[in-house]
């Protein structure tokens, strides 16, 4: 059983009891009878098509019927993360970060399978607080499985680690889908939910995205980020301009997609190759702007964007092929293994804030400040979150190309970077245009 694995022995019971050793041991045989029966389903999953036909018509029943998908759908998904823990050699779990995700996901699990079934209206608010609650709760995941599979990088093969990584962070992205969808349901159900976009949306899910105003608000929240806040990115570079970004091809157009994915893509792409510009022109008197096409094909939207940054291969780079940008194992990226990253992972995962993997949590109060930008764009996120992400003007922490390139890949998308080394980058990103790919969950 379970009980027997190393990774499993190294786990406190995450449910508190007191009685005699042979009861603990007979919970937590219980506990992984649990996890056996609930890893053992296949997971339901859906396409964007499935999430925004099914919410389009929201009414009471349909909305019951959604809060009870969620609510029994979510415990499986967490059971095959938790199986994969399991699976991990002793000296990965006891590393600094995994004991901890094991725990969230443990207590989770627990609670999800034991959540009755919602059958009100008044039910359905409370489990929406439960869910929200959650995905507060689980903010620390990404800072924390970064640092411990870091830490484990010497102990396990590349592949082995990267495959890892992908499946618990897709899982994670699968989830917090699920969950937020319910909730933006239930509020548009309610007349409370407070999007003020005029994009015709379902849930989270916006059905006519319009990707150049995107991709221009993206532009623009970088652009108007104060000078210097790159002061150590670029060994010193002070930063006192950022490039213009020209863009072109099909501009008029829009598909199905969830926009926050698509912009935080779009944000850390650019933001990369903002920064590649400054440090390789930084004593030229002016900025080689950056290239952004968006093309729509027949099943595919496409967008490039083009710098003239020096490409990936610098002399203190130290990548080998630009797919190792995406790795999470030393072998292929030895920053992963960088003591100030670590350093800076550490502190991050340590705070309730974490990481969400938005660009509203990069943004922080200094755009606010200035008064350059409204309310609802800089989201929900308070703080200070640029410092709070690790993103602000200190060591980098290398989560923004990994987790595009696992947003990009979740309903069967790329991303593609290709170096031209000494003149500059470019990246493909893919997204499908039909909204018919089911999510990319592995089991």
């Amino acid at each position: 059983m379970f009980t027997t694995s190393a990774a499993t022995r190294s786990i406190r019971t995450p449910l508190r009891h007191s009685g005699t050793r042979s009861e603990s041991t007979a919970l937590h045989f219980y506990q992984n009878r649990q996890l056996e029966l609930y890893a053992s389903k296949a997971a339901k999953r859906l396409t964007l098509r499935q999430l925004v036909f099914f919410g389009r018509s929201m009414d009471k029943d349909r909305l019951i019927k959604s809060a009870n998908y969620v609510r029994t759908e979510l415990p499986v998904r967490i059971a095959h993360r938790l199986r994969d823990l399991q699976a991990l050699p002793y000296v990965v779990v006891t590393q600094e970060g995994v004991a901890k995700v094991y725990e969230l996901y443990w207590s989770a699990f627990e609670q999800f399978r034991r959540y009755p079934p919602v059958t009100t209206l008044a039910e359905n608010n409370a489990f929406c607080s439960f869910l929200a609650e959650k995905l507060n709760e689980h903010a620390t995941v990404i800072p924390s499985l970064s640092l411990g599979l870091s830490l484990s990088s010497p102990y396990l093969p590349p592949d082995r680690l990267d495959s890892f990584m992908r499946r618990m962070l897709v899982s994670r992205i699968s989830r917090r889908v699920l969950a937020e969808h319910h909730i933006a349901l239930s509020e548009i159900y309610a007349g409370t939910h407070k999007e003020s976009s005029a994009e015709p949306h379902v849930g989270i899910i916006f059905t006519g995205l319009n990707v150049k105003q995107s991709v221009e608000k993206c532009v623009r929240l970088l652009r108007a980020r104060p000078f210097g806040v790159e002061d150590h990115y670029g060994g010193g570079v002070r930063v006192t301009r950022w490039p213009e970004v020209t863009i072109d091809g099909h501009l008029d157009t829009k598909f199905a997609y969830i926009r926050e994915h698509l912009e935080y893509i779009v944000f850390e792409l650019l933001k990369n190759s903002m920064r590649a510009t400054v440090v390789k022109h930084h004593d030229s008197p002016s900025l080689p702007a950056i290239q952004a096409t968006i093309a729509s094909g027949e099943n595919d939207i496409g967008i490039r964007i083009s710098d003239q940054g020096g490409g990936l291969h610098t002399p203190k780079s130290q990548i080998k092929i630009p797919s190792d940008l995406f790795s999470f194992s030393h072998v292929r990226n030895a920053t992963r293994m960088d003591n100030s990253r670590l350093g800076v992972l550490r502190s991050v995962s340590s705070r309730p804030e974490g990481i969400r993997a938005t660009v509203g949590e990069q943004v922080g109060r200094w755009q606010i400040d200035q008064g350059s930008l409204t309310d609802h764009e800089i989201e929900h996120d308070s703080g200070d979150p640029e410092k709070e992400a690790g993103v602000g003007p200190h060591p980098r922490i290398g989560i923004g190309l990994p987790m595009s390139n696992i947003f990009a890949k979740y309903f069967g998308g790329s991303l593609e970077l290709v170096s031209l080394d000494g003149w500059g980058t470019d990246v493909y990103l893919r997204l499908p245009k039909l909204g018919t790919n089911l999510e990319g969950i592995e089991v």
